[in-house]
């Protein structure tokens, strides 16, 4: 197996910049979700709710590219807003520039709570905010994270994982779940409870060969975009569908990364979405979740969602190390079972 694809999403629910090598740092892919778009909901209180695909969709309709600092200049972030295709609307392609590591001095302090975990965030201010809120239609605020960081909540980091099954197997720990290796917490560090602006987890892998079975419920012709599925990193190669189901480690490259995958991702109503028009998808195309549903619900945790993909966190040992597309893959430690799914608030 190998990585076929790599993708960094500067501001979370915008569409990713696919990259061929992206650097690991404790908390994911460097410049991974370090902004998110936050809706004013009143002006006169402050009061504003985290912008996600599943609620608003037409956040598809922005596109980014990351152009990283270097020696030659201190890089950007190119966001270009792409109108709904088929609006009577006289917009046109527009872009801004955004630094991707802002000084934040003078910048509002915000509070920021995503599903649970809070964190502290910066009004990046009117030249921004403006330009997103105008093409948008109604008033948002570009929240930057800086050097604040979120909790992990449950036991989806590394050690509360391999905590929760030492308790659930009267001590024999993650072993009595792994068929090959040595416990997961080997080589965690106590900084892995930490993340960005992403949802649950540093990283998010999937299948390309999981996905052909996707495309396959589809009419012929139709292919499923797999940036739907909002992944960081993709794998080729794998010999069956939704193998990943039951991978507790991948070991990349010849830097020999460690990626610990502790969770199941849960989908949702953003994977039906249009990215031409920014609303949901007509067709069959926009029925892709309830396709998944007859047979992907295969977490305890989250019974009434299908799962596409594994939630990973980087081994302490691969800090500062570098994923690139063409990595060779292996599954150094593979699961008896699938994880179950373990976020307060997130469960159902």
């Amino acid at each position: 197996m190998k990585i076929s694809q790599l993708y960094i999403y500067p501001v979370k629910s915008l569409r990713p910049t696919s990259v061929t090598e992206a650097a690991i740092t404790r908390h994911g892919l460097n410049y991974d979700r370090r902004f998110m778009l936050l809706k004013v909901k009143d002006e006169d209180t402050g009061d504003f709710e985290n912008m996600h695909v599943a609620e608003y969709s037409e956040l598809t309709l922005f596109l980014t590219d990351l152009v990283l600092p270097s020696e030659h200049g201190s890089g950007s972030i190119r966001i270009m807003y792409q109108p709904p295709a088929g609006s009577n609307s006289s917009q046109s392609l527009k872009t801004l520039e955004i630094p991707p590591d802002p000084d934040v001095q003078g910048l509002r302090e915000l509070d920021i709570v995503m599903h649970k975990s809070p964190t502290k965030g910066y009004d990046m201010g009117y030249e921004f905010n403006n330009w997103f809120s105008e093409c948008l239609g109604y008033k948002v605020i570009l929240a930057y994270l800086g050097q604040n960081r979120r909790s992990v909540l449950g036991s989806l980091s590394p050690n509360a994982a391999a905590q929760k099954q030492q308790n659930a197997n009267g001590g024999g720990g993650w072993l009595s779940m792994v068929k090959n290796g040595v416990s997961l917490l080997s080589g965690s560090g106590g900084d892995d409870n930490q993340i960005t602006f992403a949802d649950c987890a540093p990283f998010l892998v999937v299948s390309e060969t999981s996905l052909h079975n996707v495309s396959a419920r589809l009419p012929e012709g139709e292919e499923m975009d797999i940036t739907k599925f909002r992944p960081n990193i993709v794998v080729s190669g794998s010999g069956e569908e939704f193998e990943e189901d039951f991978w507790g480690e991948l070991t990349v490259g010849g830097e020999r990364v460690k990626l610990l995958l502790t969770a199941n991702c849960a989908r949702c109503q953003s994977i039906n979405v249009d990215f031409e028009t920014g609303k949901p998808g007509a067709g069959e195309s926009g029925k892709v979740l309830k396709k998944l549903m007859k047979d992907r619900r295969v977490d305890k945790g989250v019974k009434y969602s299908p799962v596409f993909g594994r939630y990973g966190f980087p081994d302490k040992s691969s800090d500062g190390m570098t994923l690139h597309v063409g990595d060779e893959v292996e599954v150094s430690k593979r699961l008896a079972e699938r994880t179950i799914f373990d976020w307060p608030g997130l469960t159902n």
